[in-house]
């Protein structure tokens, strides 16, 4: 998708013009333009708001928006319009990214207080699973994500199979042995009984914005539907290398016990710990998968290696919070 066509912002200005509060003070800004989305910065009488289209594979985000935004409404963005038809949104100011305000250490009480905020909104989307399926959030519970891993593990291309940063033919082989001992783990995370939800798949400071002392959590294009866990993966990768935390070590196992404190109801603390090892495990798999739903929805995005990527974190089986496979 061309965000920069000039036929394709100005359909996009128009239904901006259309939709904004108040009126149009100034000149609408593109200050982001990745392959997958873009946003438009709109400076109107009524405050600053924002618009984000969507590629075609991530076009459910503004139907999910809605969802989210009547399930939770304290944590999710203020919207304005949304065309789900086109996957467009129109959204009021959020406040500044976490990023932008603390860095490093600085952000481990925003993190303690962030994470159980988050996995409460998982829990209260979770008798929505059919609802949320039905508006097109991928489907990657843990039933099918053994037989989702070997139909990704057939695409040669999105691999990189055999070139530099990609999958070799070892790893290849040793990923098709470990099909059932990933059904296997999936079964025995499935049996704790942690309902599956929606889960973010790409939770991390730069998509939790901050305002007058409020969480909002934004940017819901790679979300799919599986176990909640899932989510900590990247989470936790981004918490070590910004904070230099160890893999594994204790500063790092406060932010699981802190995410984990909502699911107290569901499982003794020995359980959840488990089936959180379990789910690190196998998030590495999932995590690979988001970035290779995007590559199928657009066959002529350039490849990368972050589907290798993640196939080689589940590979490494690390500790808790590793981010280097």
């Amino acid at each position: 998708m061309d965000w920069r066509d000039a036929v394709w912002l100005e359909e996009a200005d128009s239904w901006i013009r259309a939709h904004i509060p108040g009126t149009l003070i100034g000149p609408i800004e593109q200050p982001h333009v990745d392959p997958w989305a873009t946003v438009l910065r709109v400076p109107t009488s009524d405050g600053v708001v924002w618009f984000k289209a969507n590629a075609p594979i991530q076009r459910f985000e503004a139907a999910l928006a809605l969802e989210l935004a009547e399930a939770a409404p304290e944590v999710i963005v203020e919207l304005v319009a949304v065309d789900v038809e086109r996957g467009w949104l129109l959204m009021r100011h959020a406040g500044s990214r976490l990023r932008d305000l603390a860095a490093g250490v600085e952000q481990t009480e925003h993190w303690l207080a962030i994470l159980p905020r988050y996995a409460e909104l998982q829990l209260s989307l979770a008798p929505r699973v059919e609802r949320l399926l039905a508006l097109g959030v991928p489907d990657e519970r843990l039933g099918g994500l053994a037989r989702d891993l070997e139909r990704m593990l057939e695409d040669h291309d999105t691999l990189l199979l055999g070139r530099p940063d990609g999958v070799t033919l070892d790893e290849l082989g040793r990923l098709r042995d470990a099909a059932p001992m990933v059904a296997s783990m999936c079964s025995d995370l499935a049996a704790v009984g942690i309902p599956e939800t929606i889960q973010h798949d790409d939770f991390h400071d730069g998509q939790v914005f901050v305002h007058e002392g409020r969480y909002r959590f934004l940017d819901w294009g790679d979300s799919c539907v599986s176990h909640p866990f899932h989510t900590m993966v990247v989470t936790l990768r981004v918490l070590a290398w910004q904070q230099g935390l160890p893999p594994g070590g204790l500063d790092l196992l406060r932010f699981r016990d802190a995410y984990l404190e909502p699911f107290a109801e569901l499982a003794s603390p020995a359980e959840l710990r488990a089936a959180f090892g379990l789910a690190h495990r196998t998030g590495t798999i999932a995590r690979a998968l988001a970035w290779y739903r995007y590559f199928v929805g657009d066959p002529e995005a350039e490849r990368d290696d972050t589907v290798a990527y993640g196939l080689k974190m589940f590979l490494a089986d690390g500790p808790i919070g590793s981010w280097e496979p």
